[in-house]
């Protein structure tokens, strides 16, 4: 949640799914925040955790509306987009009480009249007298905010926020419900999952370069022409047609991990239309692909040697010694299962990237950290069901074999738009072992992402740059202190872009705060929705 890599993400917040194409195995870049509800239910439905007990708030039940726009909001729509920003829409009542709608946008902003694509959108509405919206992205790139709110809005949102605002989420455009990107079959993505590329040799980079190439093909068949618009600038200008939609003359707006890359985007588009941003996990827009990977290779290894202390402070736990020694001893493990791929109970086949897989989950929230001690204790004694099961959760595969997202393949097809990747050989297998430094348990992992793009079959359609805003109103960013995907210094960095922010710290571990931190954080972003109070800068909680 940056959720993702920038799914990292996220969950994420890009949440950790499977890798289908052959470059990196770091697709945890930004992360998708599923927020503790979901993944700690959904860890919990194999293992026992008596931490994931949940608050449930009742969702009153919502009845169809059909809601037009006033005209003054209407009005501010851009040259040629009038009617997007004035179309009439039918929310209807949906699962969980909740209301769901398509919104028309046009399919490519540079020429709104060839074509118009549908978003998908949900709507819990507010329990009291209605101040407005809050429209949320969960991170990714490639994270549903459809199933985040309806999956998650019940225990996530406190009652204050939910009293005053309806929360709407959506999937962005190549996201699961809208124009989703669609590229393998399930059994495909499976046997994707089990194949080995050795990258470090030139025969096995070919290999994973026309492996790649194949699956680059299926996309742009499968998927057609809106694969080229997917684009985060592209979604930022979905996010103003959302907005106006809505009936709100700002945007107020809660993104997590790659979210608040689409946030800090909208900022710089759309500044005066801003109204209340909150920016958790912070993905900083500043900087490479490559300087991204890093610095989640190496926040992830802090992350596990965090693990690992708490693991070896309790009375249940596989790894013995000093934290460097319960390190070596999994990165022993690793290597093993890296080097003779198991067979899990089900039959299928857990290489070392899937193994890994299933490590990165747990580490986006420590109250799963229990499920990753009891998938490495499995492990050590020669089982990795457990483990390729948590990686199944990450891939949002369910246990009959369906895949019931995109969200990898929306993940790289983003990605591919929205950075400049070096792909050149030399210079991927130099960052590769600067990586292995920096990271040494998981660096490798995180190398060869430039063939993910090398033979994509659209060009990037940005470079990294600062964020310019010139908005009035101040945005708050969250950093929090033991992040895995998007680590501190991306909030600090995108706070200083903004300037016109303030920064929130929590002290804690995992991913992204809002929702799963404690009452500091809480009260900081609903007294800022609900009364306009601006935290100060540099609270720490």
């Amino acid at each position: 949640m940056m959720s993702a890599p920038r799914r990292p993400a996220g969950a994420p917040s890009r949440d950790r799914s499977d890798q289908q194409l052959a470059g990196s195995d770091a697709a945890v870049r930004r992360g998708t925040r599923r927020g503790f509800a979901a993944l700690c239910l959904a860890i919990a439905s194999m293992l026992v955790l008596s931490a994931c007990s949940l608050p449930f708030l009742p969702q009153p039940t919502a009845k169809p509306t059909t809601s037009t726009v006033d005209p003054s909001i209407a009005a501010s729509a851009p040259e040629g987009l009038e009617k997007y920003y004035s179309q009439t829409v039918e929310w209807s009542s949906c699962e969980g009480g909740m209301q769901c709608a398509t919104i028309q946008i046009p399919m490519d902003y540079d020429d709104p009249d060839s074509a118009d694509i549908e978003l998908a959108a949900i709507k819990m509405t507010s329990t009291g007298t209605k101040k407005g919206s809050v429209l949320v992205n969960p991170g990714g790139p490639g994270g549903s905010g459809v199933d985040f709110v309806k999956d998650a809005g019940n225990t996530h949102f406190t009652q204050k926020l939910r009293t005053n605002f309806d929360v709407v989420g959506f999937d962005p455009r190549g996201v699961k419900r809208s124009s989703p990107v669609t590229c393998l079959t399930d059994s495909e993505r499976d046997a994707a999952r089990e194949m080995v590329f050795r990258k470090e040799t030139d025969a096995g980079l070919a290999d994973a370069l026309a492996f790649n190439k194949s699956v680059a093909d299926k996309c742009a068949e499968k998927t057609g022409p809106v694969l080229g618009e997917i684009d985060t600038v592209s979604a930022a200008k979905d996010l103003d047609i959302l907005r106006a939609v809505v009936n709100d003359a700002k945007l107020n707006y809660l993104g997590y991990s790659y979210g608040t890359f689409l946030g800090s985007t909208y900022a710089t588009l759309f500044p005066d239309n801003v109204g209340r941003l909150v920016l958790d996990g912070a993905v900083d827009p500043s900087i490479s692909n490559e300087e991204l990977t890093a610095g989640q290779a190496r926040a992830f290894e802090k992350a596990l040697r965090a693990y690992v202390a708490s693991c070896q402070s309790q009375n249940q736990c596989p790894l013995s010694g000093s934290v460097d020694n319960g390190i070596q001893e999994i990165r022993e493990l690793i290597n093993a299962v890296e080097q003779n791929p198991q067979t899990a109970k089900d039959g299928r086949l857990v290489t070392g990237s899937e193994f890994v897989n299933g490590m990165y989950l747990p580490l986006y929230d420590d109250q799963s950290w229990p499920a990753l001690t009891q998938a490495l204790e499995s492990a050590f004694s020669g089982d990795v069901s457990q483990m390729l099961r948590i990686a199944d959760l990450g891939a949002d595969r369910d246990q009959s074999g369906k895949y019931t997202s995109n969200s990898a393949f929306a993940f790289n097809a983003i990605n591919c738009l929205d950075y400049p990747m070096v792909s050149d050989t030399a210079a991927m297998r130099a960052e590769e072992a600067r990586l292995k430094q920096e990271s040494p348990t998981f660096g490798s992992y995180f190398a060869y992402g430039g063939i993910n793009c090398q033979d994509w079959p659209y060009q990037p359609k940005r470079t990294p740059a600062p964020v310019e805003y010139t908005g009035s109103e101040p945005i708050v960013v969250i950093g929090t202190t033991g992040d895995p995907a998007t680590p501190l210094e991306w909030s600090q960095s995108l706070r200083k872009q903004l300037d016109n922010a303030a920064l929130v710290t929590w002290e804690g571990e995992g991913h992204t705060a809002y929702g799963r931190s404690n009452t500091c954080v809480s009260t900081a972003v609903d007294d800022y929705f609900v009364d306009g109070k601006l935290p100060q800068d540099g609270l720490q909680c």
